[in-house]
């Protein structure tokens, strides 16, 4: 009889320390719950159910918290994306979607190289769309990372709109530790405003159908202001120091090509002089590059806020380009 009593009292316990444990947890997510209630109609039990499912994952925090990018000079950055593997297999990517990709290039206006370069760099095509649970990330990030709490809560209040709205499982569903998802790595808001049903089916998966991938990596640099300009960047070269105040951390185009001739900077004489342009210093092992980038270069950036990002984005797709034009001259 003691014994037993003795297993019922534990068994009580363990129950009562559970619920309370699951009672703090929730505590952390009401204001956020009431909000989707309120505004979006959801079950406040099935929501609070399921966001006490939701792990905070150390990973990510650390990730967040000192991403890779920030660590690396052009000269590591760029060997990351322009290797032969990846050229190849853009290529590839190209030759067995290349119906998708013309269509998509013609009704959106988006160079076929630049769509596919994206997926490349993103996923390498699909070939790592993230391990990470999407409500992992975004409540740990939401909830646990204050420096951009308000931000990562916005991305789960879209993420879980858009799984009502498409159907998916919210606890299944998985992405980058940031909560970028498919093979395009969109994030929540993103998805729910550009992403398109390329092939008719009247769903948006940009895990599994390349005619929506496709398209909606188009309609994502349409919607940014992509221009009919051929130009995106240019080499340069520069005399002197003065270019040096034109050096800023700004990715958008700000000054003139007269501007930087003015400053020391070489530029092109067969384009106008009051082309709006930027001047970025590249660091390679011994020496820097100087660049020109243009309106294209910047709409890029919308896709990820990095200059080197958007640069290994061009470079790789006209490696991608310079190979699948040998096999389609």
């Amino acid at each position: 009889m003691k014994i037993r009593f003795s297993h019922t009292i534990l068994a009580i316990s363990v129950t009562f320390f559970s619920l309370n444990a699951c009672a703090v947890k929730t505590s952390i997510y009401n204001d956020f719950i009431e909000k989707m209630v309120s505004e979006h109609q959801f079950d406040r039990d099935k929501l609070s159910a399921l966001l006490n499912k939701s792990v905070v994952k150390e990973s990510i925090l650390k990730a967040m918290s000192s991403p890779a990018e920030k660590r690396l000079e052009w000269h590591s950055y760029r060997k990351i994306f322009l290797k032969s593997n990846r050229i190849n297999g853009g290529i590839k990517f190209w030759r067995e979607n290349k119906k998708l990709l013309d269509a998509a290039s013609k009704k959106y206006g988006i160079p076929a190289e630049i769509i596919v370069a994206i997926i490349g760099v993103e996923t390498r095509y699909g070939g790592n769309t993230g391990s990470y649970k999407v409500l992992d990330s975004l409540t740990t990030l939401g909830f646990h990372f204050p420096k951009r709490a308000k931000f990562f809560k916005s991305e789960l209040e879209h993420f879980l709109l858009l799984c009502r709205e498409e159907g998916f499982d919210p606890y299944e569903q998985k992405g980058s530790y940031a909560g970028a998802m498919g093979k395009s790595q969109f994030i929540s808001s993103s998805y729910r405003a550009y992403a398109v049903d390329g092939d008719g089916d009247s769903k948006r998966d940009l895990w599994n159908s390349h005619a929506d991938i496709i398209h909606s990596v188009a309609n994502y640099f349409s919607k940014h202001h992509w221009s009919d300009s051929p130009l995106i960047t240019q080499q340069t070269t520069v005399k002197g120091d003065a270019h040096k105040t034109l050096l800023n951390r700004t990715l958008k185009p700000i000054n003139t090509l007269k501007q930087l001739s003015e400053q020391g900077v070489q530029v092109p004489s067969n384009i106008a002089n009051s082309t709006i342009v930027r001047l970025l210093e590249l660091k390679q092992k011994e020496h820097s590059e100087f660049w020109l980038t243009f309106h294209n270069f910047y709409v890029i950036t919308r896709y990820n806020h990095s200059h080197l990002y958007a640069m290994a984005v061009s470079q790789l797709g006209q490696e991608i380009k310079k190979g699948f034009l040998k096999e389609h001259p």
